[in-house]
């Protein structure tokens, strides 16, 4: 009956701490939020075309790292 026994917790964040995985999602959470939030006073306040692009493409890059990071984090769940 070994052989149906998991693993508690795989994936590129086993090695750590339950409650840094537990920050680690926090801080995706956050990225999530803040880019999210930046898109949103970008498209009420900012009239500047090229200056709404580049903090479009900041946001995004925040929302991407933030989305890898809670990919990861739901890879590392611990079964």
């Amino acid at each position: 009956m070994d052989y149906l026994a998991l693993q508690t917790a795989r994936g590129p964040l086993a090695t750590m701490h339950a409650l840094d995985v537990m920050w680690v999602s926090f801080y995706s959470i956050g990225a999530m939020l803040l880019s999210v939030l930046i898109v949103g006073i970008t498209r009420k306040w900012v009239n500047n075309g090229c200056l709404s692009l580049v903090l479009r493409l900041i946001a995004f890059v925040i929302f991407a790292i933030g989305s890898i990071l809670m990919v990861l984090v739901v890879l590392t769940w611990p079964n």
